[in-house]
């Protein structure tokens, strides 16, 4: 049986390596402020290329540390809810993976740990 075809823009696995997904990716892109828990420098501006209830893809400006602890927050839109509002989600997670391209560069993380914001 051939590999089936990763998503477009998501990284490929290494060599030997098969990709295990457990979750169903939503092709979302949102707005993410991110801040690794080693860093100093604040927040780190970033977009989803998509989201599962286990993981999300980034897109930012520069590498992250794959192992790094992260927080992040995102607005999942309503309509993918089934909520009349939209809401906040603050997570925390890891880098798990990492890959750059023509100043584009993607980070795979884990979400360890959710919960969403008060109004």
């Amino acid at each position: 049986m051939p590999d089936s075809p990763l998503p477009p823009g998501s990284p490929a696995p290494e060599h030997g390596r098969q990709e295990v997904r457990c979750a169903v990716r939503f092709p979302l892109s949102l707005p993410v402020l991110l801040s690794p828990a080693e860093e100093a420098t604040g927040e780190i501006a970033a977009f989803t290329r998509n989201v599962s209830a286990s993981g999300v893809l980034l897109t930012l400006d520069r590498d992250l540390e794959v192992g790094a602890d992260i927080r992040f927050s995102m607005r999942m839109p309503h309509a993918v809810l089934g909520s009349p509002n939209d809401v906040m989600v603050h997570c925390k997670g890891r880098v798990v993976r990492c890959s750059s391209s023509h100043n584009e560069h993607l980070a795979a993380a884990t979400i360890d740990d959710y919960r969403f914001a008060e109004h």
